[in-house]
């Protein structure tokens, strides 16, 4: 059947699918969720639609990457353990390499000039692939009135009011519960698909998962407590991002802040400046954004290299802060990953699940907007006006640059239907020649 999508691919067709969407993730989770719904939904049919979107709902609701626990989800679904640890650090690996390569390069030659052109350039492509992902995603998941209203109302809750994510997700979550008990329609649930799973609870399975990936996650913590102390910064750096991956509700962007502040502030790894250079990296490589952390492990132990060089330290720093930040999400996706589709025909859960994917749409939406914002003006203000938050843009410091580019990147996503790889290298080169030249 040459040509035609495989329904059951093979472990090693599944890895090359698995590997392009490693390399391909750019533009934080709404590209990253479109990417995996058009590789794998909509190109090959491997994932229904229905189970793609069930997955993601309750992907939302666990600390973490929700791109990175999907992929993670999806490969389990094809291929049990072994395939959701292959598209789960396929999904990391590429990324977590360049933003390795990238934190090196940054402590040896922080002020390249070609290096900044090229990120202008990227940026705003990624401005225009996130915001396709948003009309995408919205396209689908807001088929309701009713469903509308809650994306627009946890926009405006994050965006004008700055509520905390928890609260939107959680508050998103109990009303869809209510609603699919009194009034179902208004979130155009399906009925039960009659894939009821029978037999005894997966507990079991659970248990198995949470005994062995808790051991994975602590084992590198416990070796650097035995040889280097609890006094060390490798300590300090395991201990604070292992914290982070509990709290990390939302994609990084929700614990970005809190991130900053006990890093610069805390524990004076970075200066304030340095925290938005490895913003702009992360938004500019592939795989989770959350991939930020990496670059602070990096410079933590960069700076504070004893007994080690400041390379060795860095790489070790790199290392555990990316260990300890993704392995929690293989903890949590391999422990609930048998209940989903238990779970899926439970209707208040269903309509909770759905109106909490209503509501992230509106999460999506204030993220593209803060991104929007941040890449074509180089300082953006806060300003509070009675209970509302609002952005204020320094007008002087609008870059005509990005705008340019971000201008092509539209019409070759929206016009001319390029490919995400293709919109990258027209706006990277057109990046390098505006900032080189301009």
């Amino acid at each position: 059947m040459t040509g035609v999508p495989s329904l059951f691919p093979t472990f090693s067709e599944a890895l090359r699918v698995y590997l392009r969407i490693g390399l391909l993730s750019f533009g934080g989770p709404a590209g990253q969720i479109a990417l995996m719904h058009r590789e794998l939904v909509e190109e090959r049919g491997w994932v229904s639609e229905e189970d793609y979107l069930h997955a993601l709902n309750f992907c939302h609701l666990l600390p973490g990457p929700e791109a990175q626990q999907l992929a993670t989800w999806i490969g389990w679904r094809l291929h049990g353990w072994l395939g959701g640890m292959a598209a789960g650090l396929l999904f990391v690996i590429p990324g977590a390499l360049v933003i390795l390569a990238l934190s090196m390069l940054y402590t040896l030659a922080a002020d390249l000039a070609w290096f900044t052109a090229l990120f202008l350039g990227i940026k705003a492509a990624v401005l225009a692939i996130v915001v396709q992902a948003l009309l995408r995603i919205g396209g689908r998941a807001l088929n309701s009135r009713f469903k509308q209203g809650l994306a627009m109302a946890a926009f405006i809750g994050l965006f004008l009011l700055d509520l905390p994510f928890p609260l939107i997700v959680l508050g998103a979550g109990a009303i869809g519960m209510i609603v699919a008990a009194m009034r179902p329609e208004w979130l155009a649930l399906k009925p039960a698909s009659g894939t009821v799973a029978h037999g005894p609870a997966p507990w079991a399975g659970s248990l198995k998962a949470i005994a062995i990936w808790g051991v994975i996650w602590a084992a590198p913590m416990v070796l650097v407590a035995a040889t280097l102390g609890t006094d060390h910064v490798l300590w300090d750096v395991g201990k604070f991002f292992s914290q982070l991956a509990v709290v990390t509700f939302g994609g990084a962007y929700a614990v970005l802040a809190y991130m900053a502040q006990e890093a610069v502030q805390g524990f004076g790894w970075l200066q304030p400046g340095e925290m938005a250079d490895g913003l702009g990296l992360a938004e500019s490589t592939p795989g989770p954004l959350i991939m930020v952390t990496q670059f602070v492990g990096y410079l933590a132990a960069f700076r504070a290299p004893e007994p080690f060089t400041p390379l060795v330290a860095g790489l070790i720093g790199a290392g555990l802060t990316t260990w300890v930040t993704f392995a929690p999400c293989f903890l949590w996706i391999f422990t609930f990953a048998p209940w989903i589709d238990r779970l899926g025909n439970a209707a208040r859960l269903k309509g909770g699940l759905a109106a909490v994917t209503a509501a992230v749409v509106g999460v999506i939406a204030n993220l593209t907007v803060w991104f929007v914002l941040h890449v074509l003006f180089a300082r953006v203000g806060e300003a509070d006006v009675g209970a509302l938050r609002l952005y204020t843009p320094d007008w002087a410091t609008f870059d005509w640059r990005a705008g340019v580019l971000a201008a092509l990147s539209c019409a070759l996503v929206f016009g001319a239907k390029w490919s995400i790889l293709q919109v990258l290298a027209v706006a990277a080169l057109g990046g390098l020649i505006l900032g080189l030249t301009v």
